[in-house]
């Protein structure tokens, strides 16, 4: 039976992953603006660029009309989250943040990766699906 209460989903901005990568990213931004200068165009660079290629990803990624291409896209998104807890070990490292914004800010990349994977298989569901249909 149909429900007619369910919201139906419009659009990238209203997957789960993608609006744990906003946050993250927002995290991120915030974070290294007390970074030292030196790190501008080397760490904190990095840092942002790594956070905003998730939800970059996710985006484009959902706006592919194939799930094969689509899942493409979530991978790299899967792959920036990775890439950002390098980075948040780097300023651990370095001294710039300390083991309880690590663990948070880690935390947060790991729980994306966790949405994006679901998503990632839903996509493989939906290609399998696809192809046994076109069989049949």
């Amino acid at each position: 039976m149909l429900n007619l209460n369910h919201k139906k989903m419009k659009g990238f901005v209203d997957l789960d992953a993608w609006k744990k990568s906003r946050q993250l990213r927002n995290d991120i931004s915030a974070l290294v603006k007390g970074f030292p200068q030196q790190e501008t165009y080397r760490l904190s660079d990095q840092m942002i660029r790594a956070s905003r290629s998730i939800g970059n990803n996710i985006a484009e990624g959902h706006g592919r009309y194939h799930y094969v291409d689509s899942k493409k896209f979530f991978i790299n998104a899967r792959g920036s989250a990775s890439e950002t807890i390098d980075h948040l070990i780097i300023a651990l490292d370095e001294g710039y943040i300390d083991k309880d914004t690590f663990k948070r800010l880690k935390t947060a990349c790991e729980d994306c990766m966790k949405l994006i994977n679901g998503y990632i298989n839903y996509l493989k569901n939906q290609s399998e699906k696809e192809n046994k249909s076109q069989i049949n």
